[in-house]
């Protein structure tokens, strides 16, 4: 599956939030993730309701000093390495 603008990722079926703040972990069926700053910020967007070009736009809001290009390349390989992972569904 590919990731598209008017996907609406989110996290998948037995995938969980743990822990607080910067101690946040994904809890997954074969294990957990924990997940250094930038990638957090971009799996806490992944609320299924938003899409992938809205979650890009608040990245670029919040990262302003960044290449919105290289944003969108970066956010939309994280994305599909934690599909392929069965950690998100879009």
């Amino acid at each position: 599956m590919e990731l598209e603008s008017s996907s609406q990722p989110r996290l998948a079926a037995g995938c969980r939030w743990a822990g607080e703040g910067e101690n946040r972990t994904i809890v997954f069926p074969e294990g957990a993730l924990r997940l250094e700053q930038t990638a957090r910020v971009v799996l806490e967007l992944c609320d299924g309701k938003r899409t992938f070009d809205e979650i890009v736009r608040e990245l670029e809001r919040a990262y302003d000093k960044s290449d919105p290009a290289t944003i969108r390349r970066d956010a939309a390989r994280f994305l599909e390495r934690l599909w392929q992972k069965k950690v998100v569904e879009f």
